[in-house]
């Protein structure tokens, strides 16, 4: 490994030496020159757009004739960053061009330089693009301990694997040049993939081949023993063997050294000794591979350098945008390689490699080693953290080079271990460990997203594994090399998992009790949304309900949007939001997470009393119409009696003008004042004779009072609603308060005794012992004082005042 680090150093400084001179080409010194310009006007522009909060400049945004005239390089380049930044406002970008460096740079100008090589004359051409992919390819296999490999160069990942498909194919089937497909009919070839590989691979690999999926093979992976998320070796001999009976051809083995969820390595030594003995290819690959780079590698990776193929991934783990992938195989053939697309006579595919070339050279064997070895410190950082933390279980495979860290909040089950998550009690129904699994599940998502928002640069990612449920991911070798990701930027992620966890585990165990409440509450339905994090889903059923039916509901929506509004104007710590049912469109309220201890009770109560009185008020609302109008009716009606009544006691002669005016100077009438009110609470028609009467407007009948919960409880000032009896240093104060409380009562009832027998009073006889009731007052009422003075934010109950 040192004769090869220094073989590497050399190869390095040779190169490094070439590119030292002085650039004699105009063309090269004025193509970094501009490359320099334009990174730095496209860096000032999107922090100017930044500073200004994202301002978008419309001229980016509408398309417009191409100019007959053409445009200068700053306009270009201005319209190039306004389409690279016109959305920020609605979908935050990462800040990747930030952290790109000047080694991004040097790859970045691999491209121009690329543009700029492909117009020499072919000579010059080919003895660059050979010297430039020798060079390359030696680098990376002495790198990644990969001894006489070969290196094809591909932008996509996957494309050096289905490459890699096709040389096998040619070395298995020696007709297949010339018969073509007629030949795979007669002995199908078998491509096996692990059940952990990533989803899409298979599909892909038929694709490019040409092949049909029955040509595929998925192994699962272990059950019993070793990891869930490694290959099983025996069973997967077990498929060789059913297929060479079936008369098929094993071909390829696609083993992960790495899984895509969460990095564990398939025992590669033993597959390799099975494809060995059955003429299978191997092919490896996985982020693990970026260990190899390393002094101390664990004998799992460390096997893969026997493989016959891997694919690396570079540009990642070394932060290196616009650097192709790279697939490392050994094979003696160079006719089939040429065949499967893997070399190419043409020195246009071979400047693919130059990015990468460059890039190797500015960060030197010690920063490539460096930057990998920096990655695996964060991923051990954290994974020693994390288990100091309570409630949170990590998934590791090998906690000493394990360079990607799992892990997942879980709430312990009753009788269960509590390193044991995925094992339920015995006497756990099945449905009660669904539920649970679910409601961690959601919680874990949440803590995902959040985590993601609070610490950016940790570069996490949210998944969901098959047995383990939903799980953050920490995977360093792909983001901390971009993202910029230090050592305190760890710390800050442990803090933030710590602080969430309150929030986490109360909420968690408030769900059981707010389901069990609303489902004894009338009116109320509890709504099961595995998905939704918080507390839980509510639904008020009203009157013309349909519960069959799963159609939206106008007047449900009517009445949850009115109960929204109100919960938010009681403004307490809860967040409250509305939206369709999980598995109809009928409208919810959905309530958040609990970061305190929250009296559960009393927020169903409050909910269902809230809802009834929308609802009240809503069809008090939709009948006023029809009320009024029945009343204006029955007024006229009234009124019409009441005239004609008047007419008769009042006779025909004061109906005349002047005789009537005459006839009432000599003998007024007393007529009392008759009138009509209507009172909108009762829907009727009330005589205004009390208002005359007594000079003040009746009450008429007294609507209903709104039904108050009976556990409605006093606050204390301060106190936010749903919050229980505050403890701690809190119960002194409401023991003084109640003490208070109590006093008052006693004093009122002593003295409502004094006042009642005032022969007794010391006051009206002087000497006259005082009675041991009125000394009992006295002290209570010093007492009582001196409570006020100590407490005086209590306020007095109103029964007392």
């Amino acid at each position: 490994m040192i004769q090869g680090n220094r073989a590497i150093s050399r190869s390095l400084i040779t190169s490094a030496k070439t590119l030292s001179y002085k650039i004699a080409d105009p063309t090269l010194a004025e193509m970094g020159k501009n490359l320099k310009e334009a990174m730095k006007m496209l860096e000032d522009s999107q922090r100017r757009t930044e500073e200004e909060n994202g301002k978008k400049l419309l001229s980016g945004d509408i398309p417009g004739p191409l100019q007959g005239s053409g445009q200068d390089m700053v306009s270009i380049l201005q319209l190039v960053q306004n389409l690279m930044h016109g959305d920020e406002d609605e979908e935050p970008q990462s800040t990747r061009i930030q952290n790109i460096g000047e080694q991004g740079h040097i790859a970045l100008l691999g491209h121009s330089l690329g543009a700029y090589i492909s117009t020499l004359d072919k000579e010059k051409l080919r003895k660059l693009t050979t010297r430039i992919l020798s060079d390359t390819t030696l680098w990376l296999c002495r790198i990644f301990r990969y001894e006489n490999g070969c290196a094809y160069f591909h932008e996509e990942e996957r494309e050096g694997l289905a490459k890699i498909c096709r040389l096998a194919i040619h070395s298995r089937y020696e007709d297949f040049v010339v018969d073509g497909f007629n030949v795979l009919y007669n002995k199908m070839p078998v491509i096996y993939l692990s059940a952990a590989a990533r989803p899409g691979l298979g599909q892909y690999l038929c694709n490019q081949l040409g092949l049909p999926f029955p040509c595929l093979c998925r192994v699962p992976c272990n059950t019993m023993f070793g990891s869930q998320h490694q290959m099983d070796v025996a069973f997967l001999e077990k498929l060789i063997k059913d297929d060479i009976e079936r008369g098929k051809l094993p071909l390829l083995l696609v083993a992960n050294a790495g899984t895509a969820a969460v990095g564990h390595t398939d025992k590669i030594g033993r597959l390799k000794e099975l494809c060995k003995q059955y003429g299978i290819w191997l092919h490896v690959k996985g982020v693990n591979l970026a260990t190899l780079a390393l002094g101390y590698v664990s004998s799992s990776v460390l096997a893969a350098t026997k493989c016959d193929s891997m694919t690396l991934t570079p540009g990642p783990w070394l932060g290196l945008p616009a650097v192709p992938a790279v697939t490392l195989y050994k094979h003696d053939d160079p006719a089939l390689t040429l065949v499967a697309g893997l070399t190419s006579n043409k020195p246009t595919d071979k400047l693919r490699a130059l990015p990468l070339w460059l890039s190797l050279q500015y960060l030197g064997l010690d920063g490539i080693v460096e930057r990998i070895k920096h990655a695996c410190q964060l991923s051990q950082r954290l994974q020693e953290s994390l288990k100091k933390v309570n409630h949170i279980k990590i998934l590791v495979e090998d906690e000493l080079s394990s360079p990607v860290v799992v892990f997942r909040f879980f709430q312990e089950l009753p009788g269960s271990d509590p390193g044991l998550n995925a094992i339920p009690a015995p006497n756990m129904a099945p449905s009660a460990v669904s539920q649970e699994r679910h409601s961690c599940d959601a919680l874990n998502r949440w803590l995902g997203e959040q985590l993601k928002q609070l610490v950016p640069a940790s570069g996490l990612t949210v998944m969901d594994l098959e047995v383990e449920g939903t799980c953050v991911r920490f995977s360093p070798l792909t983001t901390a090399a971009v993202l910029g990701t230090r050592g305190e930027d760890v710390d800050q992620l442990v803090a933030c998992i710590q602080s969430q966890l309150p929030v986490l585990t109360c909420t968690l165990q408030l769900r059981e009790e707010f389901k069990q409440e609303v489902m004894g509450a009338a009116g109320l339905l509890y709504v099961d949304d595995p998905n939704w994090p918080g507390i839980g889903v509510v639904r008020y059923e009203h009157a013309n309900d349909d519960k069959s039916s799963l159609k939206s509901d106008p007047e449900g929506e009517k009445i949850h949007a009115g109960l929204l509004k109100k919960l938010n104007e009681l403004e307490s710590d809860l967040t409250f939001k509305m939206g369709p049912e999980y598995k109809s469109m009928k409208s919810c309220i959905y309530i958040g997470m609990a970061s305190d201890d929250i009296d559960v009770s009393e927020l169903v109560e409050t909910i269902a009393v809230t809802a009834r009185e929308i609802e009240e008020n809503s069809r008090l609302l939709e009948n006023m119409t029809e009320v009024v109008r029945k009343g204006i009716q029955e007024a006229q009606v009234q009124l019409q009696k009441a005239n004609e009544e008047r007419l008769l006691e009042e006779g025909v002669l004061r109906q005349i003008p002047v005789v009537g005016s005459v006839l009432n100077w000599f003998s007024p009438v007393q007529a009392s004042q008759k009138g009509r009110t209507f009172n909108l609470t009762a829907g009727s028609l009330e005589s205004t004779e009390h208002t005359y009467v007594y000079k003040v407007q009746g009450s008429g009948v007294t609507p209903p009072q709104t039904p108050s919960g009976a556990r409605t409880k006093q606050r204390l000032p301060g106190q936010k609603p749903f919050k229980r009896s505050l403890r701690g240093s809190d119960t002194v104060s409401e023991t003084s308060s109640v003490s208070h409380i109590e006093d008052l009562e006693k004093i009122e009832h002593l003295s409502g005794g004094q006042d009642a027998s005032e022969a007794n009073s010391p006051e009206r006889h002087p000497g006259v012992p005082t009675p041991p009731e009125a000394e009992q007052t006295g002290a209570l009422q010093d007492r009582a004082q001196r409570l006020e003075d100590d407490c005086p934010q209590v306020e007095e109950p109103e029964s007392l005042r």
